[in-house]
């Protein structure tokens, strides 16, 4: 390789790091996981049940994992800085721990144990209440993701036309954090939108190798063409 070849190599440096770089960006990432709430409010008569929707995408079992649903508009007691930290519901060691529940939802809340299975963490409230009115964080506190919490906000009027009282977990598409469904498959595989995307970078990539290579060729027939004009005629010995 002489000189010229090296320095159009490192020419072309630069956009095959921008290329790489971009190709990387589509390329799913193991391990982000986020949970999804819901952005409209869910509104409930009181009384009536109501599934407080929240789960994790992409689906994954969350059985052995801590499940934590709780009221952070919540009040404490400012007198009482050391007072424990009480759940709506708390999900542990394959259990619900009700030592730690908040007074007003003992035996009024549960879990779906085998939604859990599929990253499920809907919480169903019983005999709704006037005072159950607020926001609901739902948190996985080791869930290996960029989104480990979720809120839901709900609202309890009397007579609304809306009544959520189900006995299968709602778990409605929300805006809230980004859905890796667009990103990746059930498999874990790429999208159509990104194997496009994939296809798009891949065809520019081509065009810009296209491009350098054919503007090295131009350049080196011109540098031969020029090199025979001015290449000294031989005298021939007679």
């Amino acid at each position: 390789m002489d000189v010229e070849e090296l320095s159009y190599s490192v020419s072309l440096a630069p956009v095959t790091l921008v290329v790489l770089v971009l190709l990387l960006g589509f390329t799913p990432v193991e391990g982000q996981s986020q949970v999804i709430g819901s952005l409209q409010p869910i509104v409930v008569s009181p009384g009536d049940d109501v599934i407080l929707p929240c789960h994790v995408e992409p689906p994954l079992s969350v059985m052995g994992l801590t499940v934590e649903w709780s009221r952070p508009d919540l009040q404490r007691d400012p007198k009482d800085w050391l007072s424990r930290v009480e759940y709506v519901h708390l999900y542990r060691d394959n259990r619900e721990v009700p030592d730690m529940k908040l007074s007003s939802f003992v035996r009024r809340t549960t879990l779906f144990p085998d939604g859990l299975r599929q990253g499920n963490i809907s919480l169903k409230i019983m005999n709704v209440t006037l005072a159950d009115e607020g926001r609901f964080q739902c948190f996985i506190p080791k869930l290996e993701g960029r989104v480990r919490s979720a809120f839901v906000h709900l609202v309890v009027e009397p007579n609304s036309a809306k009544n959520w009282t189900t006995e299968t977990p709602i778990q409605p598409r929300s805006p809230q954090t980004p859905d890796l469904r667009g990103e990746t498959d059930a498999k874990g595989g790429l999208s159509s939108r990104n194997r496009l995307s994939l296809v798009v970078v891949f065809c520019v990539f081509l065009t810009i190798m296209g491009v350098g290579v054919a503007t090295y060729l131009t350049k080196k027939c011109q540098e031969k063409q020029f090199l025979q004009l001015f290449k000294e005629p031989t005298v021939e010995v007679l």
